[in-house]
C-alpha cells in the first residue's frame, strides 16, 4: 500500500526531474567557467552538481520507501552558453529561487494532506533551500562587486573561503 497520495507521488516525481535539471544546469555552468579558466567557479558548481544529484537520489528512495511508483520525467536541455559570469550565476540563483517555490508547493500539498510524513522529509530540503539560495545570492553580489575584468578576486574570495580562514 501506498504511504502517500498520488497527488504528492507526482508532484515528488516531477521535482525528482527538477533536480536533475538542475544538476545538468550546474554541470553547463560549471563548464562555462572551466572554459574560462576560472577553476575554483568551475569547482563550485561542480559540487552543486553533485549537491543536486544527491538531492534527487533523496527523493527517488523517499518514493520507493514509501512503496510509490517511481517515474522520472525527462530533463530539459540546459543552458551552457553564457555571456558573462554574472549572468552564469543569475542563472543558478533563478534556478534555486524557482526549486525553492518547488519545494514549497510540495509542502504546501503535504500539509494540506495531514501527512506529516512527508513534511517531515520536506523540512529538510526547505533548509537545504535557504543554505542554496543564500549562497548564489552572496555569490552574486560577490562577481558584481568584482566585475568581468575583476573575476580573479572571485576567484581569491574562494580560496579564502575553502581555506576556512
Amino acid at each position: 500500500m501506498m504511504m502517500i497520495s498520488k497527488e504528492l507521488l507526482d508532484g515528488l516525481n516531477a521535482q525528482v526531474g527538477h533536480e536533475f535539471g538542475a544538476c545538468m544546469q550546474y554541470l553547463g555552468i560549471a563548464g562555462y567557467f572551466k572554459s574560462e579558466h576560472l577553476t575554483l567557479l568551475a569547482d563550485l558548481f561542480f559540487e552543486q552538481a553533485e549537491e543536486e544529484k544527491e538531492h534527487a537520489l533523496k527523493i527517488v528512495h523517499y518514493i520507493l520507501d514509501t512503496d510509490g511508483k517511481l517515474r522520472i520525467p525527462a530533463i530539459p536541455e540546459a543552458k551552457f552558453d553564457f555571456k558573462s559570469a554574472e549572468e552564469a550565476v543569475q542563472a543558478a540563483l533563478n534556478w534555486e529561487v524557482e526549486v525553492t517555490g518547488q519545494i514549497h508547493q510540495l509542502m504546501d500539498l503535504a500539509h494540506s494532506q495531514h501527512d506529516y510524513l512527508s513534511q517531515s522529509f520536506l523540512k529538510w530540503f526547505v533548509d537545504e533551500q535557504l543554505e542554496e539560495v543564500t549562497k548564489m545570492e552572496q555569490l552574486l553580489s560577490v562577481v558584481r562587486r568584482a566585475g568581468e575584468r575583476n573575476l580573479l578576486m572571485v576567484e581569491a574570495y574562494l580560496a579564502h573561503l575553502d581555506s576556512g580562514e
